[in-house]
């Protein structure tokens, strides 16, 4: 049943009564005040239905039709309303009569000609009374000549004036307009939809080319509301429609696409409307804040299996990616069919099911898929295997929609299907675009069903930015990108081992199935393993092959958790590493996986600190490998050379090797086996030339060689006192630095060898801007020497978006026999001031800190630090540790 027009609308006095209106009017002192109280309630009304579950459609129809009489009454209360010269007119989305609580209210004051002096006094009130009642109005006067002039000119305003209808006045004006700005006379049709192409992509680029992001915009995002809307404007220009429906009756739209477009409109107004209602205001964005209330309102709810926001965010992103795909095929069979209907046709034929139709493939019949279904998955292998091949012409792109059904269990079973799609998987050119459109077209989720349940499942936090399958495919674009010269800068190591891995297609099937567990109930890496292994054996891969991709799959974020959770510096931490590896070929395969894997979840993720901590843990990695691992490094060797090679380079200064050996004395082993000989000649020197007495040491900048690339070290010498951590890092929250690493030391006399890793806020290295690294030092020197009024509650604002989880902190303690320090791990909500009140913690519980790796996953944070007693022993006592757990979790959760 279709929704009637506005004109169709039968008059809904609950809404709208005019009698009781004029009554109204009537009684109040002002007839603005009549209005407010008419609209309010009319607002009601409709908020009552829309959570009722009414028909959206109309719901908005009806709001424009409130509208439509609250402006005709004042209209007619103009001198000008009876002159034939003059009308009022709804454009764009008013035009269309599609108004949500807070849509703005664009209006066209059309004149017959020039002459706007007769009605000058009557427009200025009539537009302020519309200011004074509170609508949000964009407005214009003009002339039908003025409109054709500036239709001509701008292709938003040419737009606009397709929607136009006339709400009251002389109804021919608009009819005339109408005509004179239509494809006869400015933007013929292959203009006008060149520049909506042109303006869609920009469009997409804007929102950087996925429908699939953390926070949509219902309106303007790909697949959002927009692209429905440029169907219907494209459309429109040709045909002169006024329904989408229309175009099933002229053939441009089959039944089945008309249903997917009208569902997804739809849902995508009833989202609209609903964060209209929640922000009391024109809101489009679907925010963080308002995803959970939004879910709620449009009857999501939680269940065992999963959240309700993550329900409903599914469902929203399938709905856009449905619509991004109808709106892109529409757009392009319009091109094909209309546009381009006067270019001659070149046809070559490729093989018994496939023909080159201008420089795109095409079916030679509507049932070659149906006759040999594997030409299903052969037609993207074509492809990619062909580069100058642009894409599937939009009538067998239909066909693969309508067909895809055919792949089902014996499809996947048949060994020709098998192999095209390990063939396609080996294929030179395109491969993230075949795969894309595969997804698009319902063919890569039927294929491989794993990867389809995941097709638009989100997870509700800041630290994965795309559902589970845009992620997966901006993977594989990542490890395409390796491919490049033009990669080699920002991804060296991965660039170079791209082309020297002996099997490129296993790398691209562990990087498909690397999160297709996610949502299954069990740790997502041990179930993507064993479906990989399955579709391993199933598309008959050797052996060797099999427990590789499984392998990776498995181990996907073993060398992602151990660069950022652990001591890379560390030789035992680099041996255990290098076992769990076990031979060259795994560590060459996860590193390009792990790079590529990092970059597609967040693009902020990756930069100098991430790529030096992954570098230098694939270094020393394949050191151990190849010395054997039987072959560990020995810590004192370690210290032993480290010190050599640092004596060496003092001894050619005018250093006394008797001062440096004096101080070396004074640290601990730890000091040598973090810092590079390099950083400990820096140190020394500095050390040797500055009085204690004075004042603390702060040194601000980078270490030698690559070790902290992207990062800047802060190292601070100092005497040893309560609160030094918590104040430091507190310090460091308030001049917006990021701390990615912390060691922490104090000598034998008493003197602190603390180092910190920054970076700016955003993650950029602070570079050589002398300006902000002396007002670093200032600030860190200052509240040392003032350390006896500091305060442990930071002054910083929480985030937006972090105001809107509920992460109950989780404490591990840990102690190991065979270490010297205890172990602690806190994963808690991210908040301005958190590391300073952990350190304030930890002084109240009698802990030393001796190190830190500090991780921020989106709003989470997973922050692991070594502390001692304060005789610098491990806390043995397991009931001990379980009081330090309960007592820090109680703390924090108390100031959250």
């Amino acid at each position: 049943m279709k929704t009637p027009s506005i004109t169709q609308l039968l008059p809904d006095t609950e809404l709208f009564d005019p009698v009781q209106f004029n009554a109204l009017i009537e009684r109040e002192t002002l007839p603005i005040l009549a209005i407010k109280k008419t609209i309010r309630a009319a607002d009601a009304v409709l908020t009552a239905r829309f959570k009722q579950k009414f028909d959206i459609k109309l719901i908005i129809r009806q709001r424009a039709w409130v509208i439509d009489q609250v402006l005709t009454w004042l209209w007619q209360q103009l001198d000008c309303s009876q002159s034939p010269d003059i009308s009022l007119m709804a454009v764009g989305g008013y035009g269309r009569a599609e108004l949500h609580p807070h849509s703005d209210i664009d209006l066209l004051i059309l004149l017959r000609d020039d002459n706007i002096e007769p009605f000058t006094e009557d427009l200025e009130g009539f537009i302020t009374q519309l200011w004074d009642i509170g609508f949000e109005v964009g407005h214009s006067v003009r002339s039908i000549e003025e409109c054709v002039t500036l239709a001509e000119e701008d292709i938003t305003i040419a737009t606009n004036l397709l929607e136009a209808r006339t709400i009251v006045g002389n109804p021919e004006l608009g009819l005339q307009m109408l005509e004179v700005t239509g494809p006869e006379y400015v933007w013929p049709v292959d203009m006008f939809f060149s520049a909506k192409w042109t303006e869609q992509i920009a469009r997409y680029r804007k929102y950087e080319d996925t429908e699939q992001s953390l926070e949509p915009d219902v309106k303007n995002s790909p697949g959002a509301l927009r692209d429905i809307q440029t169907i219907g404007w494209v459309t429109k220009r040709h045909y002169k429609n006024d329904r989408l429906s229309d175009l099933v009756e002229n053939g441009f739209l089959t039944k089945e696409e008309y249903d997917t477009l009208d569902s997804a409109h739809r849902f995508l107004w009833e989202v609209r409307y609903a964060l209209h209602v929640i922000t009391n205001r024109s809101e489009n964005r679907l925010l963080f804040d308002y995803q959970r209330t939004v879910a709620e309102m449009l009857g999501y709810h939680d269940t065992d299996e999963s959240l309700g926001v993550e329900t409903f965010m599914k469902r929203y992103y399938r709905v856009v990616l449905a619509v991004a795909q109808l709106n892109d095929m529409l757009l392009r069979h319009f091109d094909e069919t209309i546009l381009s209907e006067n270019i001659p046709d070149k046809i070559t034929p490729y093989n018994n099911r496939f023909q080159i139709h201008n420089d795109n493939i095409e079916v030679v019949h509507k049932n070659v898929f149906k006759e040999t279904p594997s030409a299903l998955l052969e037609i993207f292998v074509i492809l990619a295997q062909n580069k100058d091949l642009q894409g599937i012409r939009t009538s067998t792109i239909r066909l693969i929609k309508d067909d895809k059904q055919l792949i089902d269990k014996d499809f996947r079973d048949n060994v020709r299907n098998t192999s095209l799609f390990i063939e396609l998987l080996r294929s030179p050119h395109r491969l993230y675009t075949q795969l894309s459109r595969m997804k698009r077209y319902g063919i890569l989720g039927n294929y491989i069903p794993q990867f389809g349940r995941v097709i638009g499942q989100m997870q509700y936090d800041l630290f994965h930015i795309y559902t589970v399958d845009a992620h997966t495919l901006q993977v594989l674009k990542n490890m395409r990108r390796f491919r490049h010269s033009d990669a080699r800068k920002e991804f060296p190591v991965a660039a170079y081992l791209f082309h020297h891995l002996p099997k490129i297609e296993l790398l691209y099937i562990a990087g498909l199935f690397h999160d297709v567990g996610k949502g299954s109930g069990i740790d997502h890496s041990t179930a993507g393993a064993a479906e990989a292994e399955s579709f391993c054996i199933h598309h008959r891969l050797s052996k060797w092959d099999t427990q590789l991709v499984t392998w990776l799959v498995k181990n996907h974020l073993l060398m992602s958790i151990t660069s950022q959770k652990k001591d890379v510096t560390d030789p035992e931490v680099i041996h255990e590493f290098a076992c769990a590896v076990g031979d060259q070929v795994r560590l060459d395969y996860l590193y390009t996986l792990t790079v590529a894997d990092i970059c597609a979840t967040n693009p902020k993720l990756w930069n100098g600190w991430r790529s030096s901590l992954l570098r230098q843990l694939y270094t020393e990695a394949r050191r151990a490998l190849r010395r054997g691992l039987e072959n560990q490094v020995n810590k004192a060797d370690w210290i032993q050379e480290t010190k050599e090679r640092a004596s060496n380079l003092l001894a050619s200064g005018d250093i006394d090797s008797g001062d440096v050996k004096a101080l070396w004395d004074q640290f601990g082993d730890d000091y040598f086996l973090r810092e590079t000989y390099g950083t400990i000649v820096s140190h020394t020197r500095a050390i040797l030339a500055h009085d204690i007495s004075s004042g603390p040491l702060v040194l601000i900048g980078k270490t030698e060689g690559r070790q902290y690339e992207g990062a800047a070290q802060i190292f601070i010498y100092t005497e040893d006192k309560l609160n030094l951590f918590a104040a430091t890092v507190s310090a460091l929250d308030q001049l917006n630095l990021s701390i990615a690493d912390a060691k922490l030391m104090t000598s034998k006399n008493n003197i602190t060898l603390d180092t910190y890793v920054v970076m700016e806020e955003n993650g950029q290295p602070i570079g050589d801007d002398l300006a902000r690294i002396d007002q670093i030092e200032k600030k860190v020197r200052t509240t040392i020497i003032n350390l006896d009024q500091f305060g442990s509650t930071s002054s910083k604002r929480m985030p937006r978006a972090l105001k809107h989880f509920q992460i109950p902190t989780e404490v591990t303690v840990t102690n190991e026999t065979d270490n010297q320090h205890t172990t602690i791990e806190i994963v808690s909500l991210d908040r301005p001031g958190l590391l300073a009140e952990i350190g304030s913690i930890f002084v109240a519980l009698s802990l030393q800190l001796e190190s830190a790796k500090i991780t921020t996953l989106g709003e989470r944070v997973e922050d692991i630090f070594y502390v001692t007693s304060m005789d610098g022993d491990a806390i043995a006592n397991n009931a001990e540790c379980h009081k330090i757990e309960l007592e820090i979790k109680r703390k924090l959760d108390q100031n959250s």
